[in-house]
């Protein structure tokens, strides 16, 4: 496992390589980046984008989504996967929004959890974009590079590896590094094809280590 010291050189490291991280989401609202995440589940953010290009310029609003039958909404998603149970919870989460929120997204975690189709994840991911929260979001390329890298166990739990990650960065850099270590995740250390010969932390890094022996 990774002390203090060798973090700060992982976080400073990603910071260097990708300083311009940010969430690659298109959106212009806090509703619609509710509507993004939820799509983007097990699906590519390029992928989404596509579908929210003409999806977002047809509904405006969580009424907008109400007025149609659910194979509307279905038929306008069906590009994307798990398509049928997320255009259900689309017309769930609208419908709370609606009763509930006067048709406003909640700006808490602890509320954005209860609304349809919203994790831990989505709703990490809305309070640091739309609200500015400090938060870490764990997804697959967050839980990814902290296990190899040794921040974290490979058998922590997801929100093992977030209380960890919360414990060892400093909150103020906890809504960046999530977003760096995305980028480090998606561009560099891809799951089946890492890229440990070119890695500035392979010296500190027991996966790629283990990787470069496999090699040799």
């Amino acid at each position: 496992m990774l002390n203090n010291t060798q973090i700060r050189q992982c976080l400073d490291t990603m910071a260097e390589m990708f300083p311009d991280a940010e969430g690659e989401l298109v959106h212009s609202n806090p509703f619609e980046l509710v509507i993004a995440v939820l799509l983007s589940a097990q699906c590519t953010d390029k992928l989404v984008n596509k579908v929210t290009a003409d999806l977002f310029k047809k509904y405006k609003t969580p009424e907008d989504y109400l007025a149609v039958p659910l194979e509307e909404v279905e038929n306008d998603i069906r590009s994307i996967g798990l398509y049928r149970s997320k255009a259900k919870n689309i017309q769930k989460l609208c419908r709370t929004l609606i009763d509930n929120y006067n048709g406003e997204v909640p700006q808490t975690k602890e509320e954005l959890v209860k609304l349809a189709g919203v994790g831990r994840k989505t709703a990490n991911v809305v309070a640091s974009i739309a609200f500015n929260e400090p938060s870490i979001a764990v997804d697959t390329h967050v839980e990814r590079v902290s296990k190899r890298l040794g921040i974290c166990r490979w058998k922590d739990s997801v929100v093992e590896v977030e209380n960890t990650l919360m414990r060892k960065v400093p909150r103020e850099e906890w809504s960046v590094t999530h977003h760096r270590m995305i980028f480090f995740g998606r561009y560099h250390c891809k799951a089946r094809n890492p890229n440990c010969p070119e890695c500035p932390l392979l010296e500190l890094c027991r996966e790629g280590k283990k990787r470069m022996k496999k090699i040799g």
